[in-house]
């Protein structure tokens, strides 16, 4: 399969690529569909996280029908826990996106985190590069996340770190490396009147402290100008997503007119691939093999299949 019968060919090519991809990852085959996928983008990607019950899947299912109003395709991947037993993906949260399953603009892919940290699975990079050369927005729901998992920020152009009101102990995640990743952050469930005010006023003052520090997976330095825009909604009676999806908007041109969205993801590649190369030969192997460099433009996942034929 090639890019442009992936594009053709609906969910079902999706579905038989993303299967491909988990089966025959090695195999030349997936390698030659994931570079030319990689070398043609096509959408903006944005990464939902936050605590776990904050509603990002009710959200997630509110942002898709606004992206499916204004035209746009829309890939999903959502990150889910893990069976201990089967290892496979434990919540059935894609039971909240409700929509027509025959809408072939719409497509989405649960993930098992399995014993993996950073709130992404294994493969979320790979799907997420081949959703993005078909879709024209794709949406990562990572597990609910915590002081550590920040790898959202390693695979998303913009990040929306989410909130409910209330929430004390939610605040506490933005002392730590949370409080780098978000462009966008939001207090969710609105409707509940002066408790999300009084959430929002307590995030805007967290926020605050982080400012001019740069983002984990940005130009540190050169976008520092993006101020990180906070919200409130309410996902359940939908107030507040046309605010949203207008900040997303503008943080994507931002990106863009600022020649910071290639730097962002060529430096999104580069850290995949130091991972990948880390996990599959060790430290003591990426050691050995030297510094790893990648070229502008160039696919990760060619440069990892030459490195590891050392």
């Amino acid at each position: 399969m090639n890019l442009q019968a992936l594009r053709d060919g609906g969910k079902a090519a999706m579905a038989r690529a993303l299967a491909d991809l988990e089966r025959h990852g090695q195999s030349d085959t997936v390698r030659r569909l994931l570079d030319e996928a990689h070398a043609h983008p096509l959408g903006q990607v944005v990464g939902f996280t936050g605590p776990p019950g904050v509603g990002k899947s009710t959200l997630l299912g509110r942002v898709v029908a606004a992206y499916r109003q204004q035209g746009h395709g829309v890939g999903v991947i959502a990150v889910d826990p893990s069976s201990k037993r089967s290892g496979g993906a434990l919540l059935g949260d894609r039971l909240r996106l409700r929509g027509d399953a025959a809408d072939q603009k719409v497509f989405v892919r649960s993930m098992a985190a399995r014993d993996r940290l950073g709130g992404l699975a294994d493969l979320t990079v790979a799907a997420m590069v081949l959703m993005r050369a078909v879709y024209d927005r794709v949406l990562i729901e990572t597990v609910g996340v915590g002081q550590s998992e920040c790898d959202v920020a390693d695979v998303a152009d913009s990040v929306v770190f989410c909130v409910q009101p209330g929430s004390g102990d939610s605040l506490q995640f933005m002392k730590a490396g949370i409080v780098e990743i978000p462009h966008i952050a939001v207090v969710t469930k609105a409707d509940m009147g002066a408790p999300a005010r009084r959430t929002l006023a307590d995030l805007k003052g967290a926020l605050s402290l982080a400012q001019g520090g740069g983002r984990k997976g940005q130009a540190t330095g050169s976008s520092d100008s993006w101020q990180v825009q906070c919200l409130t909604l309410s996902a359940g009676e939908g107030s507040g997503i046309d605010d949203l999806i207008t900040q997303l908007d503008k943080h994507f041109d931002f990106l863009s007119q600022e020649d910071l969205l290639d730097h962002t993801r060529q430096s999104q590649a580069r850290g995949w691939l130091e991972d990948s190369l880390k996990d599959r030969f060790g430290r003591e192997g990426l050691r050995r093999i030297g510094p790893v460099d990648l070229a502008p433009g160039q696919s990760p996942f060619a440069r990892m299949h030459e490195l590891a034929q050392r």
